[in-house]
């Protein structure tokens, strides 16, 4: 039983591993990009405006906030042709006018839409793969819980996040299972779990003290 469950975790182990080596790429690299501004970001920000009239607008826009608010303001969007992940949607109540952010990785989109005569003026940034990567780092956290996660795709790379994080997990643990199966392995293994150990907590106590 021992040696089926040992080959079991070896398959699971090597397998899983190489099933999730894209996504951990992806939240690795784009590391970089979040910490370091002067590496090159993969070609220039390039920038279009266009202008769309008299869009029908559902009653009451005035009214909502939050998820309502994104959720009324959808179908408007797909007519306009902007699709994706909207963030905060800012009410500018002396011109009358909504202004919503909406973000497709590599790309930011601001909807200007007036509530007089259902007129929206749409800018769109096309920001590049650099841009892109530390958008899909990012987006999955609970920032503004209530509005983010409203766009399908956004939905999905979440639950990838989820699934990779808890593959990561499951591979961590069998990972530590095969090592000390090894006792060959033994000695080495315990003095790098030990120098991590040590570097993770001595730090985590600098930065606490």
């Amino acid at each position: 039983m021992s040696g089926r469950f040992y080959r079991v975790t070896r398959d699971l182990h090597l397998y899983l591993g190489l099933f999730i080596s894209p996504f951990v790429l992806v939240f690795a690299v784009s590391v970089f990009f979040l910490v370091h501004s002067w590496l090159p970001r993969f070609g220039s920000v390039t920038s279009t405006k266009r202008v769309v009239p008299a869009l029908p607008l559902p009653e009451g826009l005035q009214t909502l906030s939050g998820r309502p608010l994104i959720e009324a303001l959808k179908p408007v969007l797909e007519k306009a042709g902007v699709r994706g992940e909207v963030g905060f949607v800012r009410h500018v109540v002396k011109e009358e006018k909504l202004v919503i952010p909406v973000i497709i990785p590599g790309r930011e989109t601001t909807v200007s839409l007036s509530l007089g005569n259902g007129e929206a003026t749409i800018e769109t940034r096309e920001t590049g793969l650099a841009d892109a990567l530390v958008t899909l780092h990012k987006l999955p956290g609970q920032h503004g819980p209530d509005i983010r996660m409203n766009s399908f795709y956004m939905k999905a790379w979440r639950w990838i996040a989820d699934a990779t994080v808890y593959l990561v997990l499951f591979i961590s643990f069998s990972g530590i299972y095969l090592w000390y199966v090894l006792r060959a392995e033994r000695p080495v293994g315990l003095l790098l779990l030990g120098a991590g150990g040590l570097s993770f907590f001595g730090m985590a106590y600098a930065l606490i003290h």
